[in-house]
């Protein structure tokens, strides 16, 4: 099997600063492998976000997996940032599908050192959904904005000001995530707080999770 990811790509786009350090890449993905890659992507019917280790997929997924956490894309990331990964712990979740309370605005945790985002859709007509690296917290403060469709990876270092999000969608939007942790403590409590999510999200109507998700976000 060839490369599924084309990393080359990665490594020879320059790292931009402005609104915060980041890299965009088109086409990551290579486009043959769009169809049994969408084939074998999870099954996924309610908003949030889902560790690989919770979800079903094919082995070319798996494969697809493998090459997202394995060194050269990471030895790759390193060196674009200028930040050691050999040792932290990676955790990876999946998201199929909005909710209409979606894409709030805000930083990433102090415990994520390098985001990966890699969307997986096809061509993207909605205004919403599109991904916005912003200057402030204001969602209209726009830097960079990118629809999520097929192959677009977005890398960026976690900060104080790396603010992103995107204005409402509710549907099918499809991303693999990536993050290089603190410590392997952090890995253990995210899977541990996700794992949890995840049962409780397979046992609740969507349109009951909509209504909690709103009071979690308004409180």
């Amino acid at each position: 099997m060839g490369r599924l990811l084309h990393i080359e790509a990665f490594s020879s786009t320059p790292l931009v600063t402005d609104p915060f350090e980041h890299v965009l890449v088109r086409n990551f993905v290579p486009a043959e492998l769009r169809l049994p890659l969408e084939r074998e992507f999870p099954t996924i019917d309610k908003p949030g976000i889902f560790p690989v280790q919770t979800l079903r997929y094919g082995p070319l997924f798996e494969a697809f997996l493998e090459e997202l956490r394995g060194s050269a894309f990471r030895e790759a990331v390193s060196e674009k940032f200028s930040v050691s990964l050999d040792d932290k712990p990676v955790l990876i979740t999946v998201r199929g599908r909005c909710g209409r309370r979606d894409g709030q605005v805000h930083t990433d945790s102090e415990t994520k050192i390098i985001t990966v985002l890699l969307y997986l859709n096809g061509r993207w007509e909605a205004d919403g959904g599109r991904l916005r690296l912003l200057r402030s917290e204001n969602i209209e403060d726009v830097a960079v904005e990118l629809p999520p469709e097929w192959g677009t990876l977005l890398v960026f270092r976690r900060s104080d000001r790396s603010f992103h999000g995107h204005r409402l969608f509710e549907g099918e939007r499809r991303v693999v995530m990536l993050n290089w942790l603190t410590h392997q403590a952090v890995l253990e409590r995210e899977l541990s707080r996700h794992g949890r999510s995840s049962w409780m999200k397979s046992l609740v109507p969507t349109q009951l999770l909509e209504r909690l998700h709103w009071r979690k976000i308004s409180r």
